[in-house]
Parts: C-alpha cells; sequence; structure tokens
C-alpha cells in the first residue's frame, strides 16, 4: 500500500526498434499460448483451449499483430519503429481476448455456451489502470445493480478503489452476493493510502461476508497482516473455496499465520498460490497448516517466497498428504539440500503430477539425485521439469538422466545455470534419445557446454515432430561447433535458440584455458567415444 495519492498511467513498455527479432516474435507466441490455456475468470465460463488449439491460435493471431504493426511502421514518417511495437503490442491482447471469450472449438466448430458471456461475468480491469471515483463507480457498476442481472463472476482488478468508490460498491454488491461464486479483487487499491487501503478492504469484506465463493483471488494488494486481517470477515466465511490466490502481496510470517487462522476450512481448496511474497521460514510453517488441511489439493505455487531449509522442511512433510498435486511449484526459494531431500520422500504420492517446478532451490548433486531417484517412480505423465540453478555437475546428471529417460509425455525441460558440462549434457541427450515424442522444449543454456556437448543435444531434439525450441545459449561452444548446430539444424532455425552468448575462449577449470583447437577437437571426439553408447539405468 503506498503512501501517496497517484494517477495511474499505461505501464511503460520497453521499445525496441522495428521489426521484433525471430526469437522475440516466437517468445510472444509462447507466452499468448500460455496465458490460452492457463484457468482465467473466462476459461471457467468458456472452457479451456487445448495446449495445440492455443498454439495455432497464437501463432495466427501473432501473424495478424505483426502485419498490422507493419504496415503501419511503412506509413511511420520518422520510422523510429515504436508506434509500431506498441501496436504490435496492443493487436496481440485484443486478438487474444477474443479468443479468450471465444472459448474452445469441439469438431472445429465453436463451443456451445449455454448462456451468454456477458451475462456471468462483470470484468472492469481493461483499459487504463487509475483510480476510479464515486461518479466512475456508479456508471461503471450500474450493471451489477439491474434486476433479474445473472452476474457470478465479478473481476475489480486494475482499478484502484478509494473510500467513496467503495461506499457506491457495497450497496451494489450486498444485491449480488448471494449469486457470486468468483471474486477478483487483485491490485484493487494501488496507490491508496495505507489507512484509507485498510477501509476499503473492509468495506468490501464486510459487504461479501457470507458469499459462497469458490474463487477468491486478493493478490497484488501489499497486504500484509493488517490488510489480510481487514479482509478477516470475508476470509472467515468461507467453508468452500476451490481457488486462492495471494501473490504479490507481501504475506511475511504474521501474514502467513493470518491466513491460516481466518480460513476456516481448506478441505476443497484445489488451487493456492503464495508467489513473491517475504513468507521466510515462519511464515512456510503456517503455510504447511493450510496444505496439511487442503487434501484437495492440485496446484500450489509457494515460489520466490524467501523460504529457507526449516521452511522447506515443514511444507516437504506437509505435501505427503497431497496425493491429488498436479502441479507443484517451489521455484526461488533457500531449501538446500536437506530440504530437498525431504521434498524426495513426499514425491511418492505425487501420482498425478504433470508439471514440477524446482529451480533456483541450491539443491546441489545430493539434493538432484534424491530428488531424481524418488520421482523416477512417481508421476508417469509428467509434462514439465525444470531444475534450473541449482549446482548440479555431471555427477549428478546420472541419476537425473535416468528419471529423465522414464519420463515419455515430457514436453518442457529446463536445466539452465548448471554446471553439467559436455558429459552432463550427452547424459541428458541419450536419455532423451529414444521416445519423449512430445518434447517441445529443452533449456541447457548456461552450462559450461562445449562443441560435443552442443552437437549431441542438437541431433536428438532435432528430430522430434513437435520439437520447438532449443536453448544452449551462453555456453562454452566454439564458432565451428555453432556451425555444426545450425547445419543440423538447417532449415529449421527457428527451433534453435539465440547463440550470441556463448564464449568459445570460457574457461573451464578440469581444462587447461590455452590448449588449442587441436587438443580441443581430440578431447571432444575422445568424450564423445565414452558417452555416445552409455546406458541409462531404468
Amino acid at each position: 500500500m503506498g503512501s501517496g495519492r497517484q494517477t495511474f498511467q499505461h505501464r511503460s513498455l520497453s521499445v525496441k526498434l522495428w521489426p521484433p527479432s525471430h526469437s522475440t516474435r516466437l517468445m510472444l507466441v509462447e507466452r499468448m499460448t500460455k496465458n490460452l490455456t492457463t484457468p482465467s475468470i473466462f476459461s471457467r465460463k468458456c472452457g479451456l483451449l487445448s495446449n495445440d488449439e492455443a498454439e495455432e491460435d497464437a501463432k495466427k493471431m501473432e501473424e495478424l499483430a505483426f502485419a498490422a504493426a507493419d504496415q503501419h511502421y511503412k506509413k511511420e514518417p520518422d520510422g523510429d519503429g515504436s508506434s509500431a511495437v506498441q501496436i504490435y503490442a496492443k493487436e496481440s491482447s485484443r486478438l487474444m481476448l477474443e479468443v479468450i471469450k471465444r472459448g474452445p472449438k469441439v469438431n472445429g466448430e465453436l463451443a456451445d455456451k449455454a448462456t451468454d458471456l456477458r451475462g456471468t461475468v462483470f470484468d472492469i480491469s481493461g483499459g487504463r489502470r487509475a483510480f476510479i471515483e464515486a461518479e466512475e463507480a456508479k456508471e461503471l457498476l450500474r450493471p451489477l445493480g439491474e434486476a433479474g442481472n445473472s452476474y457470478a463472476k465479478i473481476c475489480f482488478s486494475n482499478r484502484s478503489f478509494g473510500l467513496d468508490a467503495a461506499n457506491v460498491a457495497a450497496p451494489i454488491l450486498s444485491t449480488i452476493k448471494d449469486q457470486l461464486t468468483d471474486v477478483d479483487l487483485s491490485d484493487f487499491i494501488a496507490g491508496r493510502p495505507e489507512s484509507e487501503a485498510l477501509d476499503v478492504m473492509n468495506i468490501f469484506s464486510s459487504v461479501l461476508e457470507g458469499c459462497h465463493l469458490r474463487y477468491l483471488n486478493l493478490s497484488n494488494n501489499a497486504l500484509g497482516e493488517k490488510g489480510v486481517r481487514a479482509f478477516g470477515a470475508l476470509l472467515k466465511s468461507q467453508n468452500s473455496l476451490q481457488e486462492l490466490y495471494l501473490m504479490n502481496d507481501g504475506i511475511s510470517g504474521e501474514a502467513a499465520r493470518a491466513v491460516s487462522e481466518l480460513i476456516p476450512s481448506t478441505e476443497k481448496l484445489k488451487v493456492l498460490h503464495f508467489h513473491n511474497n517475504m513468507t521466510g521460514d515462519e511464515g512456510a510453517f503456517a503455510i504447511s497448516e493450510i496444505v496439511k488441511r487442503s487434501c484437495s489439493l492440485e496446484d500450489f505455487r509457494c515460489s520466490s517466497t524467501r523460504v529457507g531449509a526449516d521452511g522447506g522442511l515443514a511444507l516437504a512433510e506437509a505435501l505427503k498428504r497431497c496425493a491429488h498435486l498436479k502441479k507443484l511449484d517451489l521455484r526461488d526459494n533457500m531449501f538446500g539440500v536437506e530440504a530437498g531431500v525431504a521434498l524426495s520422500k513426499a514425491i511418492s504420492q505425487f501420482t498425478d503430477l504433470t508439471e514440477f517446478y524446482l529451480s533456483y532451490l541450491s539443491l546441489e548433486d545430493e539434493g538432484t539425485e534424491a530428488l531424481a531417484n524418488a520421482l523416477k517412480h512417481s508421476a508417469p505423465s509428467l509434462e514439465v521439469l525444470e531444475m534450473a540453478g541449482n549446482d548440479i555437475t555431471a555427477k549428478g546428471t546420472a541419476s537425473l538422466a535416468a528419471c529423465i529417460a522414464s519420463k515419455q509425455f515430457l514436453t518442457k525441460l529446463n536445466l539452465a545455470e548448471n554446471e553439467l558440462k559436455d558429459e552432463g549434457a550427452i547424459l541428458i541427450a541419450n536419455a532423451l534419445g529414444e521416445g519423449h515424442g512430445q518434447l517441445n522444449e529443452v533449456d541447457m543454456s548456461t552450462n559450461a557446454i562445449r562443441r560435443a556437448g552442443g552437437r549431441h543435444l542438437a541431433q536428438v531434439v532435432v528430430k522430434k515432430p513437435g520439437f520447438k525450441l532449443l536453448n544452449i545459449n551462453g555456453n562454452f561452444i566454439s564458432d565451428e561447433g555453432i556451425d555444426e548446430v545450425k547445419e543440423i539444424f538447417k532449415g529449421s532455425l527457428d527451433m534453435l535458440g539465440p547463440l550470441d552468448e556463448n564464449d568459445p575462449e570460457g574457461e573451464d577449470d578440469e581444462e587447461e584455458e590455452d590448449e588449442d583447437e587441436e587438443e580441443n577437437a581430440e578431447h571432444e571426439k575422445e568424450l564423445e567415444s565414452k558417452l555416445k553408447d552409455l546406458k541409462i539405468n531404468q
């Protein structure tokens, strides 16, 4: 909560000269695909697109947005390109919203909707990010007060409510509270002084108390303990929540304890997101108590929450009760080896797991091996595995490679920012060599990989039928090695990420810095000879 009053304009866009690079265009397609396949207030009404349909639509939308922006750019007098980039972004957003509202197709035709979307979802989050005053609130919220409306889902995100606007909203909301199922109040007090923001939250909490909600989003409100308790009346009255989002809310240890104390029942909770908070170990203890009571949990996110070893141990123990998990995201915490080993003991419960995010947890080889050995015998349908930035070396790669070899439904693998080197890279390449027909993305960037490792990875993934992106940037691949990789991807360079940050002169503690090109080639041949027929125990 801010201490001063201000008006919010569009968030600034990082502008580059037109046209965007090929990798930038691919990135936009990937982001749109992810947005189209991520549950939202619209998808709960219109349905969620499949990955294949979302990707197809995303490519078409990007092409249309690019064409519109490019046409503008050609007419732009100064040729700067900045306005073309803005058009590119706006058109992409507009087209994506249309597809989200359209929903998935059935047998090539639009899915039949029992009722009009506009009659059940009320969303004011579009447009500029700004304060909303009383007069505007009266006009904007008027449809909610109309007799006979069937609004069940409301989204007030992106507009900052002050006391006057909150007092306008309260009596209107009281008339429809019994029909509400989904409430999104994320980012709805931005820039308000703390005292006013707390009063606004108390007003909304009181008027919505007793709603039988299945979805509640209070993210991006810098709540802290005071804010959590300001929503106390609403939280205490919830016995049927299925989705709860408290991301980027300044959830400290005290605030996490308040959440655990206030919510009476989480038996039906399927989605719980605590991303980007300052929870720490004390907060992790409180979150663990919530998790223990949430046996139906399918999607748990506790990433970037400053949780250390003790908090990691508590979460690992609590997760043993979550046999229905499909998505687990613990990225960017300070678990360390001990918590990683503890988490491995819970993995046997995760038979339905499809996405596992374990990057930047300081797992090292020991923690990685424990997790890989456990995961090998669980989660048979795993699709996404991320373990970037964990100081994994070639020593810890054998167990990891055996695990990966057993995951035949894997679509995305991220092992970036480790220390795998050529030996580890070739082990991973061999693990991916047989099967893995759904694999579409591999990130092995910044791993001290040289020519042999890069070539092996390229030779394996290029053969996958639906493969989209190999990232081996930031390694020690020679210019000759880069040429070889490009030759392997000849005719499909769009599947190869940028290679401009490779350092052919990169230092390797296990090799002399000044060895000449001929010795390098001999080293690579020897390594290939040792590893090309290496089998992975499954």
